[in-house]
């Protein structure tokens, strides 16, 4: 796995790189990035490197500490080359992802973004004079999903059932999404293919490059890339005859109207949301009144006790209602 993780970063990250950043990430053994998950460039601050819970950084001979303070300090031109990389040096052709606060790099990984914000009528126009990017770096775990598959999939019932993954951010709630996706769509050892649409407002699920899906979610998966979540699921419902849809990170209201609408079309919702218990979600008066439905059947509570996709809860809400 870290020759694999380490091909992945030499090949789909580090030549997006400012040079002398690229230069420095490739002199790093190989079980750097194995635990790689972010690589964040802020100006005139120390590189870090997110690696399980700890930052890390890299000083001028190229030796990574956790002394982040004595790291090699960022600057304008990194940021201007990296940009210029990941732009393919024409900014002004992906300012529609700009505005939305990040690009997708082939193979999926995400490019965060900060900077010089202008807002027209209470709207993002662009991002300029950028300060900040922040590289997460995309991974299929296959299988990661199969410790709560018997919850979502019931042998009984021989299909998937509307499903709420709950977690703090960084607890593995994106990668059990897309695993679950795969597995759903494909069929596996009792659970007979289903069509699948994935609705990825923050391209994250399948890590769609120019539409295209980067990462592995199935071979009847359809995906609605960069897509406001009620929207798509009212799309799909209307053109791609879906038997699940998989969202990640609902919450307003109306996502929670497009779940109810495609549940009574007889589709299953499974999606995430961000909450660190089941306490915190019933103290959220639109949850409590969406749960007291019936809506959601099943509800899992993940954490990083034991690394990303800790499960810590099951809640049956069609035995509890």
């Amino acid at each position: 796995m870290a020759n694999q993780d380490q091909n992945l970063v030499h090949r789909e990250i580090i030549p997006y790189l400012s040079p002398y950043i690229g230069n420095l990430m490739s002199k790093q053994k190989e079980t750097l990035f194995s635990q790689l998950e972010e690589i964040r460039l802020r100006c005139h601050q120390p590189l870090l490197l997110k690696i399980g819970e700890e930052d890390y950084s890299i000083d001028h001979k190229g030796l990574i500490s956790k002394d982040i303070k004595n790291g090699y300090k960022v600057s304008e031109d990194d940021i201007f080359r990296t940009m210029a990389s990941i732009s393919d040096n024409s900014i002004y052709a992906f300012q529609e992802d700009i505005k939305k606060g990040f690009l997708t790099l082939p193979g999926g990984h995400r490019v965060g973004l900060s900077g010089q914000v202008l807002v027209h009528d209470h709207q993002v126009q662009t991002i300029k004079n950028f300060s900040g990017i922040c590289i997460r770096i995309a991974r299929e775990v296959h299988n990661a999903s199969h410790p709560i598959l018997r919850y979502i999939c019931p042998a009984s019932q021989h299909r998937a059932i509307n499903t709420l993954i709950m977690s703090p951010p960084r607890a593995g709630k994106t990668t059990i999404l897309r695993d679950l996706a795969r597995i759903i769509s494909n069929g596996h050892q009792g659970i007979p293919p289903h069509n699948v649409v994935i609705v990825d407002e923050r391209s994250e699920l399948a890590g769609c490059y120019e539409g295209i899906p980067q990462l592995d979610v199935g071979l009847r998966t359809d995906v609605l890339d960069g897509c406001p979540k009620a929207l798509g699921m009212q799309m799909a419902l209307r053109s791609l005859a879906p038997q699940v849809i998989i969202t990640d990170e609902i919450g307003r209201e109306e996502d929670f109207s497009a779940i109810r609408d495609c549940i009574n079309a007889g589709v299953t919702v499974i999606s995430s949301i961000h909450a660190g218990s089941f306490q915190e979600l019933q103290r959220r008066p639109d949850m409590r009144d969406l749960l007291a439905t019936g809506v959601f059947k099943v509800g899992i509570l993940l954490g990083r006790d034991f690394g990303p996709g800790t499960i810590k809860e099951i809640v049956r809400w069609d035995e509890a209602c």
